[in-house]
């Protein structure tokens, strides 16, 4: 029992998750805004359209950081009459939109760049100082997606998540923009810029659509983790006295879970005797999975058959 006390102490030692969402928006922010700031003025200076379409892709993020820090202020309210869960979706919804201003982005350079390739006005080649910023943003975006997925993780926020892998995904394009700069040296010729800008954009369009497929299951309330159904059904069959663990259900809340479930117990139990089983395992529950922001646990007789019941996971529902 003291073991478990322990547990449930450590689990619940306060993160001051708003202020590490606030602050990983800053850091966005400034970062982005310096990155996109230098890689417009190179495109244009140097004639480059994937560097160009390099820097529209960091300024979205400058937004993007932007609506963040707008939803960390929402997601503290506490929950009211029209909310009772609270504000916790606000997260969810800023996410999904983030994945739908990254796409529209992305949809943006390439049919840019594909106007530019059809079209029969001369194409100049691209001047040296798109290399240097390219090489620039590298390191930059580097040291910002780190930035990010650190605080995200620790924070537990999937908006902050998204957005460090939003910013992998423009490592891994920068470092398309530097090799396509270096061919199209190499070959001189500046269809290879504008083909690059292309792909750029279509490799942003796909980024959006897995953040946003990363939306759908907590917008159904489903949860993809079984390994949660396993560790709940093992505290259960670990507890003196519960039998059963049937209909249970873990829905997400953004970082937080909604737990529903119900157990059955000796018909000539007193109420209390019950009572005190299930707060036993609801402590265990809670020690065991953090982050929990509401567990619900129904008592039933022992052998107890409502054909009505038909939600919800029992053990051999599981693979």
């Amino acid at each position: 029992m003291h073991g478990v006390e322990k547990s449930i102490q450590m689990n619940e030692r306060p993160v001051d998750r708003n202020s590490l969402i606030k602050t990983a928006s800053v850091i966005s922010v400034a970062g982005n805004g310096a990155l996109a700031a230098a890689k417009i003025t190179a495109g244009i200076v140097a004639g480059s359209m994937a560097v160009l379409g390099d820097g529209l892709d960091s300024l979205a993020d400058v937004f993007i950081s932007l609506i963040t820090l707008v939803i960390s202020a929402v997601i503290t309210h506490p929950p009211d009459r029209e909310h009772p869960y609270g504000h916790f979706r606000a997260e969810t919804v800023a996410t999904s939109a983030l994945a739908f201003i990254i796409f529209f982005m992305g949809g943006q350079l390439a049919l840019s760049a594909l106007v530019k390739i059809l079209s029969r006005e001369e194409m100049r080649m691209p001047g040296v100082p798109a290399v240097y910023v390219t090489v620039f943003s590298i390191i930059g975006k580097t040291a910002l997606a780190w930035s990010q997925y650190a605080l995200g993780k620790k924070s537990g926020s999937a908006m902050i998540i998204a957005n460090g892998r939003n910013m992998l995904n423009d490592i891994v394009t920068s470092a398309g923009v530097l090799i396509g700069l270096v061919f199209a040296f190499y070959f001189h010729t500046a269809l290879i810029d504008r083909l690059l800008a292309a792909a750029v954009g279509v490799w942003i369009m796909v980024g959006a659509v897995r953040i946003f497929m990363g939306t759908v299951s907590e917008v159904m309330d489903g949860e993809t983790d079984m390994e949660l159904y396993n560790t709940i059904f093992g505290i259960v069959r670990g507890t003196d006295g519960l039998y059963n663990p049937h209909r249970l259900r873990i829905r997400k809340l953004a970082y937080k879970y909604i737990i529903d479930m119900d157990v059955e117990v000796d018909e000539n139990e007193t109420v209390k005797e019950a009572h005190d089983r299930v707060k036993l395992l609801e402590r265990k529950i809670r020690a065991a999975i953090p982050n929990i922001y509401d567990l619900i646990i129904h008592i039933e007789p022992l052998g107890n058959l409502e054909l009505h019941e038909r939600w919800g996971l029992k053990e051999k529902d599981l693979p």
